[in-house]
């Protein structure tokens, strides 16, 4: 299928129309965090009324995922009788669809070209990131998130892998949800993937069900800081010039930040039983300077 709204040279003019290069500077490190303003701030931690919180973190693992391989390296480095400590060693890859991870602005290019206008070769190094690693978040992100329940919306318990999200869906689940998108928000969508892989076994990353191309701008004029949910983009995306746009388009020209693969099934059924959409979100990325990427544990407090 087509991506209806979005031809190739559409594409190739959205990946313009939603440049933020030079918005915040040009030696800007955050991108789209940058929308998290101190106000919004303190509206995210007004929204504490329950003191309820959990994780939306997929539990780590050195088992490989039975579709993509991913595995946690976790070695048990020695453990001795007596007073002494156990120690072990854990080494994890965080990019793919098995681990819960906030991907570094400058993780994801398109044809040579990174966030703020940087090129690959100057900050692709063997050594890590020379620009927009995941160290420019050490100070964490804390803001309200949202859930758009687009499989709720839409009646269903989940989506068809060959479901590509619309815009209307967005808006039609805000409408259900009697919430709003607004800036500095971290946006999180379902689909109900794991009910999918409930009835239906491991659903392969080739296939999913996601946002279209026409959804990047939305979330461009929304002014969203973080997105992140059971899905990302439609998969494999119908392009001969932008295989990922949340990846191709969102990253390198908006300096969106991503989330990807939360659990966001208890967070349904919580927002669900507190009839309320919106949240505090809080995650504390490590502080390595040069990381594409890491492996986080967001939590959510109603």
């Amino acid at each position: 299928m087509r991506d209806p709204e979005m031809t190739d040279k559409e594409l190739l003019e959205l990946a313009e129309r939603v440049s933020n290069r030079g918005r915040w500077g040009d030696d800007d490190e955050l991108g789209t965090l940058n929308y998290i303003t101190p106000g919004k701030r303190r509206i995210a931690a007004a929204l504490v009324q329950h003191g309820e919180s959990f994780s939306i973190a997929r539990d780590l693992t050195g088992t490989p995922d039975p579709v993509t391989k991913e595995a946690v390296d976790h070695r048990v480095l020695f453990v001795r009788p007596g007073p002494a400590a156990a120690e072990d060693y854990v080494g994890i890859a965080p990019h793919g669809f098995t681990i819960t991870h906030l991907d570094a602005v400058c993780h994801s290019t398109w044809n040579g070209r990174l966030y703020n206008g940087r090129s690959v070769e100057d900050v692709h190094r063997h050594d890590g990131l020379s620009f927009g690693s995941i160290h420019a978040m050490r100070d964490g992100i804390f803001t309200r998130g949202v859930l758009l329940d687009v499989a709720r919306a839409k009646g269903v318990e989940y989506l068809e892998p060959d479901s590509l999200i619309t815009v209307d869906d967005l808006e039609t689940a805000e409408e259900q949800c009697g919430v709003r998108v607004e800036s500095g928000d971290a946006l999180f969508v379902r689909m109900g993937l794991r009910p999918w892989e409930a009835a239906h076994g491991p659903q392969t990353p080739e296939y999913r069900a996601g946002l279209g191309a026409h959804c990047v701008e939305w979330l461009h004029e929304r002014q969203v800081a973080v997105y992140g949910g059971d899905c990302v983009e439609f998969m494999p995306y119908p392009s001969d010039v932008v295989r990922m746009p949340l990846h191709h388009i969102g990253m390198p020209s908006m300096g969106l930040i991503l989330l990807d693969w939360p659990e966001v099934e208890e967070l349904a059924s919580t927002c669900e039983r507190h009839e309320r959409w919106e949240f505090l979100l809080t995650v504390a990325p490590i502080r390595l300077p040069g990381a594409t990427g890491a492996a986080v544990n967001p939590i959510c407090v109603f």
